[in-house]
C-alpha cells in the first residue's frame, strides 16, 4: 500500500464525469414534500460518486523494444516486421499516445537497430530513443536512468511486441496502482500445464491453481522502480520488473487483462493479431477525381504518378500538375472526410507554387495514421489519348507503392480512352480517377 507515498493529484477524468454535475439548489425545497426528487438526487450523486471513482490518473510509459526476437526465426526483429501496414511497434507506441493522459512516453531499443526504428515510427512525435543492454533487465535501467520523472509518477513499462493493448487494460492497470506500488496485467491459466522432458516427453503436471500468464504493461511509481532497479543490478533471476520490485520488498497486485494482449513470440502470433486487428477496424472508402488541360506551349515531359513521362505539352496546374497524384490525394482524404486537396493546398496559396505533388500525398498520408488509419490498397484509372501510359505503369506503380509504403500488390494502375470522345478524345487534357480503401483502427 501506499500510505506513506504522497499520491498524484493530476487525473484525467472519465467522460461521463462531466457532464453529470449539475448545479441545482435546493434548500428551499422542504424534503418531505418532494421525496421522489431527493430520492433523485441521492441517485444522482451515487451516479457521480461512481464516475468520479473512474478518473484515470496520469501517467508516463517505457516502451522495450530492444529485443531480437530469436524465435521467430526471422532477419528483422519482430517488433519491426509490419502487420496491415505498420510495424508491430507502431501500434504498441499508437495506443499509448493516443491515451488521453499520458504524459511522456520513452523508447529503449538496441542502437544496431536504429535505421529500423525510425522507419518504423513513421512520423510519430517521440523523444530519441535510448541505448538498451544486453538484456531486458539492462534495457529497463537504461531507461530509467535516462529519463527524469517526479518520484510519484506513475510510469507504465511495456513489451514494444505486444500491439493489442487497449486503452481499457491501461486504464484498469492506472487505477490499481494507486492501490499497490507494482502492478501487473495477467491472465488466469485455463489449460492443463505439463513439464516436458527435451521438449518431447511429458513428466509431471503442474497445478494450475492460481496460476497467471504475466503480461505488461506493469505499473508503478518511477521512484520506487527506479531504487528497485538499483539494488537489484547485476543481479540474475529476474524476468519481468514486478520480480525486481518483488525482490525490494514491494507487494504486486494483478489485473486481468485480455486474453488478445499476446506477445508476439512465433510466427503464428502474427496472423492472430492481425486477425484480432479486422476485427476492431472499420473500413473506409475515398474516391478523388482530378483533371488538368494541356497547355499550349511546348514541354518535354509530364509528370504522373510521380514520374516524368515524355509528352509535347505540359499539363496546366499550380503545382507540378501530377493529375494522378491530385486524384488519388483527394480520394485518401475523401476516405478519412478530411475534404480535398484544394482545401489543404489552396492553388491561391504561392507556397504551393510548381510543388511536387508527392508531397500532397505524404501529408494526406500523415493524416491518416494521425487519425489510427492505415491505407490497405488504391486504384487508379487515368483517361487519356496521350501520352500512351502502357510502358509506364509500371514504374508508376513502383513509385505510388513506395510512397504509401505498400507492397506494389496493393497498387493498381490501368489507363483508358474515351474513344475519342470529350476533352480526352480531342487530346486537351487529362482525368485521372481514384479509389482507396482505408482501415480505422480503434482503440478497444
Amino acid at each position: 500500500m501506499l500510505a506513506t507515498h504522497q499520491r498524484s493529484l493530476s487525473f484525467c477524468y472519465h467522460p461521463m464525469a462531466l457532464v453529470m454535475q449539475p448545479k441545482i439548489c435546493v434548500d428551499f425545497l422542504p424534503q418531505s414534500n418532494y421525496p421522489h426528487f431527493f430520492t433523485f438526487l441521492q441517485v444522482r450523486s451515487m451516479s457521480n460518486s461512481f464516475y468520479m471513482k473512474k478518473q484515470t490518473p496520469t501517467f508516463s510509459a517505457l516502451i522495450l523494444a530492444g529485443g531480437h526476437g530469436s524465435r521467430m526465426k526471422a532477419e528483422v526483429p519482430k517488433q519491426y516486421q509490419s502487420i496491415k501496414g505498420h510495424a508491430i511497434i507502431w501500434y504498441s507506441l499508437q495506443k499509448f499516445l493516443t491515451h488521453p493522459c499520458l504524459n511522456s512516453i520513452h523508447v529503449v531499443i538496441d542502437p544496431a537497430h536504429y535505421d529500423l526504428y525510425i522507419n518504423a515510427i513513421e512520423d510519430l512525435e517521440l523523444p530519441s530513443p535510448i541505448h538498451g543492454g544486453a538484456t531486458r533487465m539492462e534495457s529497463c535501467y537504461n531507461g530509467l536512468k535516462a529519463i527524469d520523472l517526479p518520484a510519484n509518477e506513475m510510469i507504465l513499462i511495456h513489451d514494444a511486441a505486444r500491439p493489442c493493448i487497449t486503452h481499457d487494460d491501461i486504464n484498469k492497470l492506472l487505477n490499481a496502482l494507486e492501490e499497490y506500488p507494482s502492478v501487473t496485467l495477467g491472465q488466469p491459466i485455463s489449460e492443463t500445464l505439463r513439464r516436458a522432458e527435451n521438449e518431447q516427453i511429458l513428466s509431471d503436471t503442474i497445478d494450475r491453481a492460481n496460476a497467471w500468464s504475466i503480461q505488461t504493461p506493469q505499473g508503478f511509481r518511477f521512484g520506487f522502480l527506479k531504487q528497485a532497479h538499483e539494488n537489484a543490478y547485476g543481479k540474475d533471476g529476474f524476468t519481468d520488473d514486478c520480480s525486481v520490485m518483488e525482490a525490494n520488498g514491494h507487494q504486486t497486485s494483478i489485473v486481468k487483462g485480455s486474453r488478445h494482449n499476446i506477445k508476439i513470440t512465433w510466427p503464428e502470433d502474427m496472423k492472430e493479431c492481425e486477425t484480432y486487428m479486422q476485427n476492431f477496424s472499420t473500413p473506409l472508402i475515398g474516391q478523388g477525381f482530378d483533371v488538368h488541360a494541356f497547355g499550349g506551349e511546348q514541354a518535354e515531359h509530364i509528370r504522373l504518378g510521380g514520374i516524368d513521362i515524355p509528352h509535347t505539352h505540359p499539363l496546366t496546374a499550380h503545382s507540378d500538375g501530377d493529375v494522378v497524384l491530385h486524384a488519388l490525394t483527394d480520394a485518401l482524404l475523401g476516405a478519412i472526410a478530411e475534404g480535398d486537396i484544394g482545401q489543404h493546398f489552396p492553388p491561391s496559396d504561392m507556397q504551393w507554387k510548381d510543388k511536387d505533388s508527392a508531397f500532397f500525398l505524404l501529408e494526406a498520408c500523415k493524416m491518416i495514421r494521425n487519425k489510427q488509419c492505415s491505407i490497405n490498397n488504391v486504384d487508379i484509372t487515368i483517361m487519356c489519348e496521350a501520352p500512351k501510359i502502357g510502358p509506364y505503369r509500371n514504374a508508376m506503380k513502383v513509385r505510388i507503392a513506395s510512397l504509401l509504403e505498400l507492397p506494389e500488390h496493393r497498387v493498381n494502375v490501368k489507363a483508358t480512352t474515351t474513344e475519342k470522345l470529350g476533352f480526352t478524345g480531342r487530346q486537351e487534357g487529362i482525368a485521372v480517377q481514384a479509389t482507396a480503401l482505408i482501415t480505422e483502427h480503434h482503440n478497444e
